[in-house]
């Protein structure tokens, strides 16, 4: 019983000795110049950048997987390793959306979930020690009764997406 006693005094007293770090002020100026590394330039006889149907460009990683007709660009990170994790938003059912993987990549693909409905489809096979997440098109289903569909806020904009769909390109 003692030693747990010291072991406490110990602890409390390294954590009143530790002196806390101060924060830092809000930032002033211009914000320093970021070292984000440019885009390699496309390889001869590689596919075109994926287009939408607004006519916007996407971001050249996309280039040759398909991405649904109409959907929204919400948001991109690089979820490590060399690969990027793009997120989209549609109005559009659940099912028309897989019908549509299911056709562009001649794949039935994986049912991830019954409830919420969540489809999965391979664009390549994962290697553990290259790669943080499996390449593939993920179709998730947010239209369920007690939804209202899936919230994207953007600054002080809101809307609301049926399905969102998740795209992990295959590095090379």
């Amino acid at each position: 019983m003692i030693q747990i006693h010291w072991i406490a005094a110990a602890f409390l007293f390294a954590q009143t000795t530790t002196p806390l770090p101060k924060p830092a002020p809000f930032p002033t100026g211009t914000p320093a110049p970021t070292t984000a590394k440019p885009s390699p330039p496309p390889q001869k006889g590689a596919a075109p950048p994926a287009v939408p149907q607004d006519g916007g460009t996407v971001d050249p990683r996309l280039a040759g997987v398909p991405i649904y007709p109409g959907a929204e660009l919400l948001s991109s990170f690089d979820g490590g390793r060399g690969q990027w994790v793009f997120t989209f938003g549609s109005d559009m059912p659940f099912s028309d959306i897989t019908a549509y993987y299911k056709t562009q990549l001649r794949s039935s693909g994986t049912e991830v979930f019954r409830a919420p409905l969540m489809q999965q489809f391979d664009l390549g096979q994962f290697k553990a020690e290259t790669m943080t997440y499996r390449p593939g098109v993920v179709v998730k289903d947010y239209s369920s009764p007690d939804s209202q569909g899936y919230l994207h806020v953007a600054g002080t904009s809101e809307k609301r997406f049926r399905s969102v769909i998740q795209i992990v390109p295959a590095t090379k």
